[in-house]
């Protein structure tokens, strides 16, 4: 059986860390990718391919060539390295919801689970982070009418085990800026809302949750036509920020200097324009009453 990571680490993400690596002693070696690929007997695309973490594994001997042939020559500085190759290679616990979980958002929990701070923007659902198991319900329901009961069963079963960042040692900083849309879409009646806004309640007042509210008489916003999005920030300097779009049936991820820059100043102008954190408790009880 194939051995899964715990919260402590995140393979996808892992991976593009080691493919930066291995790309910055290649370019420090003066090698170009035909070169490099010659040393393990492949093209010069899956050079490419491994530095942007774009291949499913690494193999521990085209690693430990690799970094032979670029001058890294301490013993203990490549048994290291091949043992981050051999966590990076580990499955998430996520591969156990491979039926229904498309690669996709398999992505998204990866860089979930590896981030430093987590910012979103969100104008039409609670933030998955955040759901109740039963707004989840409805809501997967709703989106996906011809699922199984089973199936959707298992989503829930998902977001469950997704939600369990929040609770771990040393969670992600969560920063989400919610429109009030959010809340005055009816998801699953209104006794599933009250229990939803209860939930915001409490998990605003956890130390790692900043939860904002953007009220409609705040007016428009540098958001109003961007849709929701995430941003996110990791602790190993090798990564940039990584901003994720979702869709129906796909994602796109940025990690562009100019592209990621507006998105982190959207955010930080909608952080500005929002309700302040302060206010969101009381500003729920008053939604709430309002079921």
């Amino acid at each position: 059986m194939t051995e899964e990571t715990d919260w402590g680490g995140a393979p996808s993400v892992l991976r593009m860390i080691l493919g930066r690596q291995l790309e910055d002693l290649r370019t420090r070696a003066g090698l170009s990718y035909d070169q490099a690929g010659a040393v393990i007997g492949v093209s010069h695309s899956t050079i490419r391919r491994m530095e942007a973490a774009k291949v499913a594994r690494l193999r521990l001997a085209d690693a430990e060539k690799l970094l032979q042939v670029y001058g890294v020559t301490d013993r203990r500085e490549i048994d290291t390295f091949l043992g981050s190759v051999r966590e990076a290679n580990k499955r998430g616990w996520w591969h156990t919801y491979r039926d229904v979980v498309p690669d996709w958002f398999a992505a998204c929990l990866s860089l979930e689970q590896a981030a430093l701070q987590i910012r979103a923007y969100e104008n039409q659902f609670v933030h998955g982070l955040l759901r109740t198991e039963d707004y989840a319900r409805a809501l997967l329901g709703a989106s996906d009418p011809h699922a199984t009961a089973e199936v959707t069963e298992r989503r829930v079963a998902l977001g469950r085990r997704r939600r369990d960042l929040l609770a771990r040692e040393g969670p992600p900083r969560l920063w989400v800026v919610m429109d009030e849309t959010v809340l005055r879409r009816p998801v699953g009646g209104p006794e599933v809302m009250r229990a939803q806004i209860d939930h915001l309640v409490e998990l605003s007042r956890l130390p790692h949750v900043t939860l904002q509210l953007m009220p409609f008489a705040n007016g428009p916003h540098p958001a109003l036509r961007a849709g929701a999005f995430h941003l996110f920030r990791f602790r190993a300097p090798e990564l940039p920020d990584i901003v994720h779009l979702g869709g129906l049936v796909g994602a796109v991820y940025l990690d562009k200097g100019d592209e990621v820059v507006v998105y982190r100043e959207a955010l930080d102008r909608l952080g500005a324009q929002a309700a302040p954190a302060g206010s969101t408790e009381s500003l729920l009880g008053a939604l709430r009453k309002e079921l």
